[in-house]
């Protein structure tokens, strides 16, 4: 039987499952963006290529290198998801 307890540990599981992939894809992104703005203020750079090439270049790079384990995680979130509505049901 589906309680409000249950329902409310799948729907946190997952919101940090959400949190945890999408922390993975923006941080790296973030910091190379605090890197090069820290640059462009230091030399008065102010060009806009500077500051979206390498934040898109980097952010593609860590869904190429992490786009394995990120659609791993929600498959067996899915999968889990799926095992345990049967038991609920029945």
């Amino acid at each position: 039987m589906m309680t409000i307890d249950i329902a409310g540990d799948i729907m946190a599981t997952g919101i940090r499952l959400v949190l945890l992939i999408s922390a993975v894809a923006i941080l790296p992104s973030l910091i190379v963006g605090l890197c090069v703005s820290v640059f462009q203020a230091t030399t008065q750079i102010n060009e806009q290529t500077l500051s979206f090439l390498p934040r898109l270049v980097v952010t593609l790079a860590v869904l190429i290198f992490g786009g394995r384990w990120m659609l791993t995680q929600l498959v067996d979130f899915t999968v889990q998801l799926f095992q345990q509505s049967a038991a609920l049901v029945g």
